[in-house]
């Protein structure tokens, strides 16, 4: 019997069938690395060992390590019989998959605190240089505490720990000497614990994040301070009743969050540039006369030409009590940066606003800044006509004379040209004697060319050759 040694020759037929040369496996190991890499699991790049034995020997060397379809309970062992030595891991992305489950899910199936803090044991070890981790919110029974361990050369976390009781602990002795970009999302941490470990930390950004202490005591005011900082992203969807930073090589600063009643602001921050800023409050406590208090804003410039802006919303409802000192000073809280353009945007229901608007204009911080002014009034069908003891005309503005020397052009969006609206220009022209120039937009069933109120608008501007008009 004779014996053929050597590769096997491929007959013509199966040439013609597609059996032939494997081309792919003759690339270079760099090219076939970049075909795994784009693989969305490593699961499925290991997979790819039953086509030779030259790709079994591939996977290991990735340098990106993403886990999206392996469940949790068997990660731990899946990342401690990869092979070692590992290359330098420049990733690991742990997400898991969405499972059905039967209801109630069996306690087998369940998530513990040693279970996670065992797999980010297992994960630091292989001390890749940026991880990411989300954890499996329909797999979690009741409140854990997560012990962060150390990722010595991680220079960028991410934490997605989802809207669960989660508590977030950095142990005694852990460090994070090279990170530089940090994102929590949902979770109650040690902030300060955090950023006294991470000496190099450049970026922050924390969603739904809350402070502890020592004794796991919940705070609503979240402090941030940081001498590292160049940006910090706040996000809040539940209520705060305060945020304190103190970042003095801070450049780029972003927040948003809800307040239930008053906040306290402190925000330390000589070398910001670029502030976008949002408080939204969601009771009655804020209001001066007949008018709420329902979102501050401010905002740099984004683009060339544009002007930093403070942004005020209020809406008017006669059942509100008037604290004329409580709506001025909580307003004066947000005002920890430059701006050049006072933004008020009011729902009148059927008030009249030349009050609330010429009280916010005599803050010394407003009018001594403002260059721009802009009104946008959100009109109701109610006709507005108030009585003379409403308390939307309390403070008998039409009297005050307030200095704006600094205004060059104001807008007005929602002018109705009755007797109010051409007493509030008229105040307005006197108050401001550099102003160059008047944008006028009627509201709509406003005045138009033929009605006496927008006759009137034109007539008071003929006092007024140097300030331009227009009206539309």
């Amino acid at each position: 019997m004779h014996l053929r040694w050597g590769p096997r020759r491929r007959s013509p037929r199966l040439l013609a069938q597609g059996g032939g040369p494997d081309l792919i496996s003759d690339l270079p190991d760099d090219l076939l690395l970049l075909v795994l890499a784009g693989l969305p699991c490593v699961s499925a790049a290991a997979r790819t060992g039953v086509l030779s034995r030259r790709w079994r020997s591939l996977w290991p060397r990735l340098r990106q390590i993403v886990f999206s379809d392996v469940p949790l309970h068997s990660l731990e062992a899946v990342l401690d019989r990869l092979p070692r030595p590992l290359p330098l891991v420049s990733l690991i992305k742990i997400r898991f998959p969405n499972e059905r489950l039967p209801w109630p899910i069996p306690e087998e199936r369940l998530v513990d605190a040693a279970s996670v803090n065992s797999l980010l044991r297992a994960a630091a070890r292989l001390e890749p240089e940026e991880f990411e981790f989300e954890l499996p919110t329909n797999l979690l029974d009741g409140p854990l505490i997560v012990d962060l361990p150390c990722f010595h050369r991680a220079t960028s976390i991410l934490l997605d720990l989802h809207p669960v009781d989660v508590i977030l602990r950095v142990p005694t002795g852990v460090e994070f000497p090279a990170l530089e970009e940090l994102h929590l999302w949902a979770c109650t941490a040690d902030i300060d614990a955090l950023l006294s470990c991470s000496p190099r930390l450049r970026t922050l950004c924390l969603s739904n994040v809350y402070s502890d202490n020592d004794d796991l005591a919940v705070s609503a005011t979240l402090a941030v301070s940081s001498a590292s900082l160049q940006e910090l992203v706040l996000l809040q969807t539940d209520w705060m009743d305060g945020v304190n930073i103190v970042a003095p090589t801070l450049r780029q600063l972003t927040v948003s969050f809800p307040a239930m009643e008053k906040v306290s602001i402190s925000v330390l921050a000589p070398m910001v540039e670029m502030v976008a800023w949002r408080c939204c409050y969601f009771e009655l406590s804020i209001v001066f006369g007949v008018w709420r208090l329902e979102q501050v804003t401010l905002q740099t410039a984004e683009r060339p030409g544009q002007l930093p802006s403070l942004q005020i919303h209020a809406s008017a409802n006669p059942i509100f009590v008037s604290e004329e000192e409580t709506f001025m000073h909580e307003i004066e809280k947000h005002m920890f940066a430059e701006f050049s353009v006072l933004d008020l945007h009011l729902e009148t229901n059927g008030h009249v606003f030349g009050a609330l608007v010429f009280h916010v204009l005599g803050m010394n911080r407003i009018c001594s800044a403002m260059q721009k002014l802009k009104v946008i009034l959100q009109r109701s069908s109610v006709k507005e006509g108030c009585s003379p003891h409403c308390p939307c005309e309390s403070t008998g503005w039409r009297s005050q004379t307030i200095s704006l020397t600094r205004i060059k052009e104001v807008e007005i969006s929602g002018c109705g040209g009755d007797d109010h609206d051409i007493d509030f220009l008229k105040l307005i022209l006197k108050c401001a004697p550099r102003l160059k120039k008047m944008i006028v937009k009627l509201s709509d069933g406003g005045a138009s060319s033929s009605d006496d109120g927008c006759t009137n608008i034109y007539n008071i501007f003929k006092a007024y050759s140097s300030v331009e008009l227009c009206l539309s």
